[in-house]
């Protein structure tokens, strides 16, 4: 991945104080898509070749050609700032959504160099202090050096002038590859999916924070059987079975989620797993719930979010086949005894809206199924789980439940923007189709979407609740 992948162009957004209708009138307005479902819904005008239900555009920002990946938000002296990590040009920016119609990029942080096979894409806020993943190129053939120099780790910033990150440490991950998805809630403690040396995979990793300028490594726990030639644990807890091996099927995606005494692994092939962490050096599991078979190995557990008010949980797989493997999924799982989760329901598969040029979202092209959910619910600027759930849907774009009734959820709203106009980067392979990454929402109700080839999309949910 050199310094720009690729700068071809993609979608530049024009925005005005008019929110929605100014993005319509940029892109070409259209008639509704598929404005209506049910009785109750709201009337929405969706840009030219977007489907919508129950979600209104109110801005878009093309990231001075930057596709974005991971966000994370926060609201500092009246303004609001997303920070976002990048997919093409690695590194992080710096973007004001204080006012939606008119959001722009104040700042772009390039990884260190060289930058060549450095993965700079994952970002977490706490407090004063954000933390960005850095990580070796993959898969290698993505990487025009596989046997380069790369960072690997995670780098901290202080971020007490939000506009202006200044980076005050780098740790590394002792000769592995660096660390994927993180969370810092601004406490005592880091949690990372690391790949340290010595593991097939990526690992749970506890990074002390008491000096953020000098973090720490406070303890570690893995799968059994992720050691490269290390001998097997004879713990008789461990209740994975088959999915023990060394493979890298078997690998933390992350976040780790924290809950008290206890964190939530999103755990790939190995299913979900929970860890009684009350002694951060010596993490010791206590539940497990499997999900491989019957659906994909290969980040089987792609992401969980723990909602312990509720007692339930939201996980999904992330399904990198293009619709050719086993089914992926997104479900709530029931955590009243985190020693004992199980499931309780299966979200909706997305059905295609009337008018669509494609039978189901399988034979769409590009990669379909869920991928990210807007999980920060650690931080004080994010809208807290309720009834909606929020989720980035790749080759079918945002898809809203309705959860309220954890067995019978529903879904209520979606917007898919529209096709990418000009690539940036190898993928999707093939066809060059929507992709939605990830979604934040922050407590104004603002929800914000990223794309693989495409800006960011700000979006508000207006149906029923």
């Amino acid at each position: 991945m050199s310094e720009r992948i690729s700068r071809r162009a993609a979608i530049r957004g024009t925005v005005t104080a008019a929110g929605a209708a100014g993005v319509a009138a940029a892109m070409g307005a259209a008639a509704p898509a598929h404005a209506e479902d049910e009785p109750g819904d709201a009337k929405v005008t969706p840009p030219k070749g977007a489907y919508a239900r129950n979600v209104e555009v109110v801005g878009y920002c093309d990231l001075d050609e930057r596709p974005g990946f991971k966000m994370a938000i926060r609201h500092k002296a009246g303004r609001w700032y997303l920070y976002m990590g990048h997919f093409w040009d690695p590194g992080w920016s710096v973007i004001d959504v204080t006012d939606p119609a008119g959001a722009r990029v104040l700042r772009f942080l390039p990884t260190p160099e060289p930058r060549t096979n450095t993965l700079g894409n994952q970002v977490t806020l706490g407090g004063d202090f954000l933390v960005t993943a850095v990580e070796k190129v993959f898969p290698a053939d993505l990487a025009p050096d596989p046997d380069g120099p790369f960072h690997d780790g995670v780098l901290i910033w202080d971020v007490s002038e939000p506009a202006d990150p200044r980076r005050i440490a780098h740790w590394r991950t002792d000769g592995g590859t660096g660390t994927h998805r993180n969370l810092y809630d601004g406490g005592r403690y880091a949690h990372l999916a690391a790949n340290m040396k010595g593991f097939t995979g990526n690992i749970y990793v506890i990074l002390d924070m008491a000096d953020p300028a000098k973090p720490r490594e406070a303890g570690r726990w893995w799968v059994p059987g992720q050691e490269k030639g290390g001998e097997q644990s004879q713990d008789t807890s461990h209740l994975h079975g088959f999915c023990c091996g060394s493979g890298a099927h078997v690998s933390l995606h992350g976040p780790p989620y924290p809950v008290g005494d206890h964190v939530y692994l999103p755990y790939g092939a190995a299913g979900l797993i929970v860890l009684d962490i009350s002694d951060v050096t010596r993490p010791r599991q206590i539940g497990h719930l499997p999900f491989s078979p019957p659906f994909h190995a290969q980040f089987g557990v792609h992401g969980f979010l723990p909602v312990p008010e509720r007692g339930i949980g939201f996980a999904n797989s992330e399904d990198i086949s293009y619709g050719k493997g086993p089914a992926h999924h997104a479900s709530i799982v029931d955590i009243k005894d985190p020693a004992n989760p199980f499931l309780l329901s299966l979200l909706p598969e997305p059905v295609p809206p009337k008018g669509a040029p494609y039978k189901d979202f399988y034979s769409r092209g590009g990669w379909c199924g869920p991928h990210n959910f807007n999980h920060h619910q650690y931080h004080p600027d994010v809208e807290k789980q309720g009834d909606l759930f929020y989720l980035a849907h790749f080759n079918a774009g945002l898809r809203v439940y309705d959860v309220a009734n954890t067995r019978l959820p529903r879904e209520v709203g979606y917007f898919i923007p529209p096709e990418p106009r000009k690539r940036y980067g190898p993928l999707p392979a093939g066809n060059l189709v929507v992709q939605t990454e990830d979604v934040v929402v922050d407590r104004r109700g603002l929800i914000y979407i990223t794309d693989k080839n495409q800006g960011l999309w700000i979006l508000r949910y207006v149906g029923p609740r």
